[in-house]
């Protein structure tokens, strides 16, 4: 495994990509290249979650993906900082295809919670002007070529979690929040997405998803999504392994969650 952490993505940035990275073998495939899978922990914007880094990059390894975690800027760094980080990490797996055995048509952005609005972000908003002004190179090669969206923040309408958006925005936050509602943003141009949620997420709502999903369905952007009954927020895995002490954060209802999400990449990617 090639295990890394790459500094300095941006000027300016304290932002690291961790690579979690299968080395190839000439006993089973020597030119064999992956599916990868960029994750964005939550953290409402103030801090990164643990429980949403280097275990889901492991189990993502576990299907035969190439794996990276983005710590991304948080509080007190404002929108569109973290944005652009996200966008130089999707490039900078695309230029290092070949080194890193990805198959440069199949890098996934992932995020959890707050880190799901970074990376639903992205992916509503990659073809935009805006971001070929901030960044070096053409808009394709941060494009990213799906979705995993596990309990996001996503709108900042009835259903917001305030207080990311809050820290995302700052001073900005009444003049900004209604354009960062990114059920507004969806297009033809989003890529395929797979979302999860619970029904019993008492942080952030449900119906984050369920908003996102209905205009992915309207503008025929292909997903898949699963709201699962039981649950409160920040499950992660919902094993033990990622367990927060004692019991809290286990719950078996969503344990299948990776395993849906690998067969979805495997038909849909």
């Amino acid at each position: 495994m090639l295990h890394k952490k790459i500094e300095a993505l941006r000027p300016n940035s304290q932002a690291t990509l961790t690579t979690y990275i299968i080395e190839n073998s000439a006993e089973i495939e020597v030119n064999r290249l992956r599916p990868a899978v960029i994750i964005c922990p939550g953290g409402g914007y103030e801090m990164l979650s643990d429980r949403e880094a280097e275990p889901i990059a492991i189990k993502m390894m576990s299907f035969g993906f190439q794996a990276f975690v983005l710590h991304y800027s948080i509080k007190p760094a404002v929108y569109p900082f973290a944005l652009t980080e996200l966008a130089t990490a999707v490039q900078l797996v695309r230029q290092n295809h070949e080194a890193w055995h990805v198959d440069p048509d199949k890098i996934i952005v992932a995020g959890f919670s707050a880190g799901g609005h970074l990376a639903a972000n992205l992916g509503v908003s990659w073809q935009e002007p805006f971001l070929s002004e901030l960044l070096d190179g053409q808009k394709e090669e941060w494009m990213p070529n799906g979705l995993l969206l596990s309990y996001p923040v996503l709108s900042s309408g009835k259903f917001a979690h305030e207080g990311s958006f809050q820290s995302l925005l700052a001073d900005a936050y009444l003049e900004q929040k209604d354009a960062l509602s990114l059920e507004h943003l969806v297009s033809a141009q989003t890529p395929p997405t797979f979302l999860w949620h619970t029904l019993e997420d008492g942080l952030v709502a449900a119906e984050n998803s369920l908003l996102f999903a209905e205009q992915l369905r309207k503008y025929d952007v292909p997903y898949e999504m699963h709201i699962f009954p039981r649950g409160g927020h920040g499950l992660s895995l919902g094993t033990k392994e990622t367990a927060n002490g004692g019991i809290h954060n286990i719950e078996p209802s969503v344990v299948r969650w990776p395993e849906l999400f690998a067969d979805w990449v495997k038909w849909n990617i």
